[in-house]
């Protein structure tokens, strides 16, 4: 067993992990409170906790004299750590907590960390996904979701029509929104399947199963769910839609997928066993228990020592990184963006205050220009970020384009102007359009965007910047109008507008 003085300087060690982490911690519990596809994180810990406890004897039994890898262990977790506060990328301070806990593991009860690096690791499924990754697969759930539900909805000889996430009965109408994609479900029930995987006595890949399982059966139901309430609604009226019967559907939902996993657990026993075992499928083992108290170990508390004090130097650093000021250029305000530009004559758009508030951006221009009456419109859209630290950044238009209805027909990147861009043509039904967008910050323009996110952080470790801005051009497309003539179109314009935007999008 241990002894005091290990039991006291681990607790101090625990102490100084969730003061170093405190930032990152935070972040994900104002998360919790306020995301409610992340409000299973409140009991993650409180799960591991308890895996712990019920382990607890075999892990006193396997304790032996601390690991120095778990001060190598540590000594990662803090460059990560410190990688993620100069960027602000909250998901490397929160991965490097879990690793770090991993560490004090090591350097407190050595081999038993083969009992205890499972339960920790669980922590991971409380970790919320960053802003960024969330919207795509928020997007791509709400399209699966909502085309798989109208396929149930036609089960039934209900005439429906499905445009992107909207679906149309007629007389009523229903959005797949984004609380209605899956989400809410799939985080609980990949940590339920987790857990579940955890307990379950059997080989690797019934457990792999198992677990990867959630996925499928989180759209699965999510879909079912859609298309019950489509049917539901087309008898009784879009009440059936709205209010507690719509949240208390999601119960019924969440607990019949979990019901389906454990049938899952069941079905793989009666197709490999002859019989089913309760004690083999929930883990109900029994453990011979040692005499603990003929356990000593007179274990060397250096590497804990060590711990400590890499710990001490991470809180002071982290802290000092946390208190500094992110650089921001004084930006021109887009109100004061040309509405003549050559021979185009703009008008200026606005968007609604729900969509500012979810796009979450400083400053936006959304302007129509015409160069003449006989012409078609160009529509020109940006969105400026003054920082991109706490997870505000711009939406992709190929994230948004198939939320809308549309369907991306054609998408290269393309030179345009001397830098490069997204060409996209996108289609509903017989209209078509074009679209051109590219991100812009620093100097720089980038059309991917995941090399975009990777230039925003060097930027925020070497520059102290995030600031930037996602630039897009939209045009119409006529039935009988060449593809040309439009690219045409926003060519002109784009010569004459790209010549203003260093003014409001600073180097």
């Amino acid at each position: 067993m241990l002894n005091i003085k290990q039991i006291v300087l681990f607790v101090i060690a625990i102490g100084l992990a969730f003061l170093t982490y405190w930032t990152g911690l935070s972040e994900a519990v104002f998360r919790w409170e306020t995301q409610e596809e992340y409000s299973h994180g409140y009991l993650i810990p409180m799960v591991t906790l308890y895996i712990l406890w019920e382990k607890k004897d075999l892990i006193a039994s396997a304790i032996s004299e601390p690991r120095w890898l778990g001060v190598v262990v540590i000594f990662v977790a803090i460059i990560i750590l410190m990688v993620g506060e100069i960027s602000a990328l909250f998901l490397l301070i929160q991965y490097s907590f879990v690793l770090a806990l991993i560490g004090l593991s090591l350097v407190t009860i050595g081999d038993a960390t083969k009992y205890t690096a499972v339960p920790i690791l669980l922590l991971l499924f409380a970790i919320p996904l960053p802003y960024v990754i969330e919207v795509l697969l928020t997007a791509k759930l709400q399209l699966w979701s909502s085309s798989i539900g109208v396929s149930f909805i036609r089960m039934f000889d209900i005439p429906v029509f499905l445009e992107g996430n909207v679906i149309d009965l007629g007389v009523y109408k229903l959005q797949v929104v984004e609380a209605c994609s899956g989400l809410r479900y799939l985080f609980p029930l990949m940590s339920l399947g987790f857990i579940a995987a955890y307990f379950y006595q059997a080989s690797f890949w019934k457990r792999a199963i198992v677990f990867l399982a959630t996925i499928p059966i989180t759209i699965f139901m999510n879909s079912f769910r859609i298309g019950a309430i489509g049917v539901l609604v087309d008898n009784w009226g879009i009440s059936m839609a709205e209010g507690f019967l719509h949240d208390f559907e999601g119960w019924i939902i969440f607990m019949a997928c979990a019901v389906i996993l454990f049938a899952l657990i069941w079905l793989l026993e009666r197709m490999t066993s002859e019989e089913v075992s309760f004690a083999k499928v929930f883990g109900v083992v029994s453990i011979q228990k040692q005499n603990l108290s003929e356990i000593s170990l007179t274990a060397s508390i250096k590497p804990l020592l060590v711990s400590i004090t890499l710990l001490i130097a991470a809180l002071v650093s982290a802290q000092a990184l946390d208190n500094r000021e992110e650089l921001h250029q004084e930006h021109v305000s887009f109100i004061n963006f040309p509405m003549t530009l050559g021979d185009w004559k703009g008008r200026h758009d606005k968007l609604d205050s729900d969509v500012i508030k979810k796009l979450a951006m400083d400053d936006y221009l959304l302007a129509n220009y015409q160069h003449s009456e006989e012409q078609l419109p160009v529509n020109l859209y940006i969105a400026y970020y003054s920082s991109q630290r706490k997870g505000s950044s711009p939406h992709s238009p190929r994230v948004c384009i198939p939320g809308g209805g549309w369907e991306i027909a054609e998408l290269k990147r393309v030179e345009v102007n001397g830098h490069p861009a997204n060409r996209v043509i996108i289609k509903k039904g017989e209209h078509r359009q074009l679209v051109y967008y590219w991100f812009q910050g620093h100097g720089r323009i980038v059309a991917n965007e995941y090399i975009n996110k990777w230039y925003l952080f060097l930027d925020a470790v070497f520059k102290n910047r995030t600031d930037g801005a996602l630039v897009r051009y939209v045009t119409a497309v006529l039935p009988h109008e060449k593809i040309e003539t439009a690219d045409e179109r926003i060519l002109n314009l784009m010569i004459e507008a790209d010549a203003k935007l260093p003014t409001y999008i600073l180097d």
